[in-house]
Order: C-alpha cells, then structure tokens, then sequence
C-alpha cells in the first residue's frame, strides 16, 4: 500500500474539458500534509507512515500531543492517521520525519478511494430512512400515515428478528466512495479535484487514497 493524503472537502464545483464538456468535481484541499511519525517493525511491529492535517491551537492539545508533534517538528494537527506501507516505501527519502507531502503524489486521471464521515440526520422514520411507501392519506387512515406498521410475526418464530429495518439513528457513519477518478491536481494550491461527490458535509475531513479496486492505470470510468 502507498501514502495517501488527508484533507478537507471545500465543496463542489464544475471545469471544463478540451471539448466543452461540464465535469462535476469535489475539490478537496490536501495542503499541509506532513509526516509526524515513521512507524517500524523494530519499534511498533510494522511499517507505516503517519500523517497529520490540519491546525489546532496548542491549548486545544493535550501534553501527550504535544510531545508528540513536537519530537517530530511539526505544527498541532487536527487531524492525524496513518498508512501502512512497506519496508521499501518507509526507506524512501521523500518521507522523512517532518516532512511535508505534496499532492503531487496523485496524477490526473488517477483512480482513489475518499473515505469520510457522512452527514448525519438524527432520528429518522422508516421512509427516510429505508423509502418505505407511506400508508393511504385519506379512507380509514387516522394518524398513521407514516408509520412503518406491523413488526411482529405469528406465535411461530414469535418474535422479531434482529436487523428489522424501523426507524433509528441515520447518518454520521464512516463511508468510503471508491475508484473515484481525479481530473486535476493543482499542487501550488493543494488541491485535488475529484469528479463526482465525495462522503461528508463541507469543511469535513477526508482521507484519500489510491484505489485498491482500480481496473486500469488509468483510472476507472
């Protein structure tokens, strides 16, 4: 597995190709990557690089965050996760501890798989939730328009079965879109633009990665 990227989804917008063609695009703003911890099989077990997104006031951070950004000469991030990689990737020399990544290290036409926490709806019924059908608006209907109805079943199983789909918490889950196909990189502005929509609400954090389910080098279409 490779080093992917953390960011924050700025919103959505459209650009134009060489044939006037209007592409939907999310643009995802990457700038300010940096590599806060190398992890070994030595030290931790196994290999992988940790990076760290973001800025957050040192009184946001606890003392144990502190000592940790500051062994690797970096800025208090709001955001931090890690990718595991292999012996021969933690040798490069692009990835030092304190170094920042570029979003560079992603190509136009590039397929990658954005992960994000989906925007979430609270308490929801059965026909947000599932799109149940609601009931008959008028002939008999009294107040029950929209509930879902009967759950149970004869004295044989007589019970309900674990999974019934009723109503419940929706949203705030964490989702990831794959094989998404990124149509411009703007390393100066760190930016990355990926066509089509991406999980999350805006200003949400991202992590994007090469896809793991690519068809093609040249992305999936």
């Amino acid at each position: 597995m490779n080093v992917g990227l953390l960011g924050r989804k700025v919103g959505m917008m459209r650009i134009f190709s060489p044939e006037g063609d209007a592409i939907p695009v999310t643009v995802v703003d990457v700038s300010g990557n940096r590599v806060s911890q190398l992890k070994t099989i030595a030290v931790d077990g196994y290999c992988a690089v940790q990076v760290a997104f973001g800025e957050r006031r040192r009184s946001r951070l606890a003392k144990s965050q502190l000592g940790h950004f500051s062994k690797a000469a970096v800025e208090g991030a709001a955001f931090v996760r890690e990718f595991p990689v292999g012996e021969a990737i933690l040798a490069d020399a692009k990835f030092v501890l304190g170094s920042i990544i570029s979003a560079s290290i992603f190509s136009q036409g590039q397929a990658v798989d954005v992960q994000g926490v989906t925007k979430g709806k609270g308490f929801t019924g059965t026909i947000k939730r599932y799109n149940f059908a609601s009931g008959r608006a008028s002939h008999g209907n009294s107040r029950s328009h929209n509930v879902p109805g009967s759950i149970g079943m004869a004295q044989d199983p007589g019970r309900v079965f674990p999974g019934k789909r009723m109503s419940g918490h929706m949203g705030d889950d964490t989702q990831t879109s794959q094989n998404l196909q990124i149509v411009r990189v703007d390393a100066e502005r760190g930016l990355l633009m990926i066509r089509g929509p991406v999980p999350g609400a805006a200003n949400g954090f991202l992590i994007v990665r090469g896809a793991v389910k690519a068809k093609s080098a040249g992305g999936a279409k």
